[in-house]
């Protein structure tokens, strides 16, 4: 078998974990290159996932808060924005992000191979191009980073123009009176936030018993306290019977007897990992049925020298872990050992409204295991940084040991939690005595700032000890 090129490592995709991956593997001196199988790099991430819909997010933001602004009211009665129309402004950002990132590879000297990659045995990729050319490329350690896709059951019918999934509703071409979204999770949630802020009927139909199960229940329950006082129509505990697509709109039928019609329907139940024809049955290794690829704690596959990272392994399925994880598995074949705290302590961001981010562990999770902890409240609506620009929905929630004062979990919902998290996050990374309420008790904020919040949960939560 004739070789093309050979590399010390390879990276198949070029989201984040893959262009983590490929960084990290370049910074050590190795020699690399990158298969990405689209016309661009940056993955779902950057072209169907976090950016476009996170600018969708802040483009029906700006519109709302203008809508419910006292001093614009009169001037903007009869404004009206499409979804199409909003959904252009992620374009420019898209574009900017593809650049930026084409920029770190071309700068570094990691090659850019596109075309579908598929594994002939371990140490070997052949590339099929959009050109119908070929080409077969070896390295010494292969990352699998090819993320994952909107799961879709058979039964139902994609190519309906009223039937969407995560990634397709950002083509919807108007803007619907009324919407299903089936599947609660985060990616559910998150546009059930954004279409009702646009006015839209939504039904939000969940599989389980409560949303997001895996925050804490202090959350859940804001959550959904502010979704259904927005409006938003909540069915948990239902299961999907079928789905029939109208000239009209969608109809969708429960097995509990409930037929809900509206618009259209997001599916956001679920995603797969894309491993289709990467020629994993050369190696040896099989999927699971969601298409994910089982790794170690070292983030190795059964091969050692091929690592898998981000969405194609599973859980957490965030863009910041999946890049955290490419400079592990980088470090990890180039040093034999790695510092396992780049895969620990990784906050969760939600992009409802209000946001949602945490770190750590919940108060069920501390009460199952026996921890003696307490409770440090920050309400929103008692800051004066909240109250002059408006943000009073939310809170900033501490746990920590009854007898050390060791931070254990932080809990943040409302405006800008996802950054408002980090400053926690920053704490809850030191070492011993430096990671303890004191930290935020004895510390000086600047005064008016949402971070100020630290020093009134800490201080709230001190009054409780005895």
């Amino acid at each position: 078998m004739k070789i093309d090129r050979k590399y010390d490592v390879l990276v198949i995709g070029t989201g984040p974990g893959g262009e983590g991956a490929a960084m990290q593997a370049i910074k050590e001196g190795r020699s690399v290159a990158a298969v990405e199988r689209y016309i661009l790099i940056g993955g779902g991430c950057t072209h169907w996932g976090t950016i476009p819909s996170k600018a969708l997010r802040y483009a029906i933001f700006q519109l709302t808060e203008v809508k419910n602004n006292p001093l614009y009211r009169n001037a903007v009665d009869d404004l009206h924005v499409s979804f199409p129309d909003l959904r252009k402004s992620a374009g420019s950002v898209i574009e900017k992000q593809v650049s930026m990132r084409r920029g770190f590879y071309d700068r570094n000297g990691v090659d850019l191979l596109f075309g579908h990659a598929r594994f002939l045995d371990p140490n070997t990729v052949e590339i099929a191009e959009r050109n119908g050319g070929r080409q077969v490329v070896a390295a010494d350690e292969i990352v699998i980073a090819t993320g994952s896709r909107p799961y879709r059951p058979p039964e139902i019918d994609f190519g309906h123009p009223r039937v969407f999934d995560s990634d397709t509703i950002l083509n919807l071409g108007f803007t619907p009176k009324s919407i299903s979204i089936y599947g609660a999770g985060v990616i559910g949630c998150e546009y059930a936030s954004m279409f009702r802020n646009l006015g839209v009927k939504v039904n939000l139909v969940n599989t389980r018993d409560k949303l997001l199960e895996f925050l804490d229940d202090e959350i859940i329950d804001a959550l959904s306290y502010h979704l259904r006082d927005r409006g938003v129509l909540i069915r948990h505990r239902e299961a999907f019977e079928s789905v029939e697509g109208q000239s009209d709109g969608v109809v969708l039928s429960l097995k509990s007897g409930k037929k809900l019609k509206t618009d259209v329907l997001l599916w956001a139940a679920g995603r797969t990992g894309n491993t289709d024809d990467l020629g994993l049955e050369n190696l040896g290794i099989e999927a699971n049925s969601r298409g994910l690829v089982e790794v170690n704690e070292n983030l190795q596959t059964k091969i050692p020298h091929i690592y898998a990272v981000g969405d194609v392994i599973g859980p957490p399925s965030l863009a910041s872990a999946a890049y955290v994880q490419g400079r592990y598995a980088a470090l990890h074949w180039i040093r034999g050992v790695t510092d396992r705290t780049l895969l620990r302590d990784i906050p969760a961001g939600i992009y409802t409204s209000p946001e949602i981010s945490c770190l750590g562990k919940t108060e069920r999770e501390l009460t199952e295991a026996g921890i003696p902890y307490e409770v440090g409240h920050s309400m929103f609506k008692s800051l004066a940084r909240a109250q002059i620009t408006g943000a009073t929905v939310g809170m900033l929630k501490i746990l920590f040991h009854r007898d050390t004062l060791a931070i254990l979990g932080i809990h943040c919902f409302g405006r800008n939690a996802s950054e408002i998290i980090h400053i926690g996050q920053a704490i809850m990374a030191q070492e011993d005595a430096a990671n303890t309420l004191d930290y935020f008790i004895n510390t000086t904020f600047n005064y008016p700032t949402m971070a100020e919040a630290y020093r009134v949960a800490a201080l709230n939560g001190s009054n409780r000890l005895f």
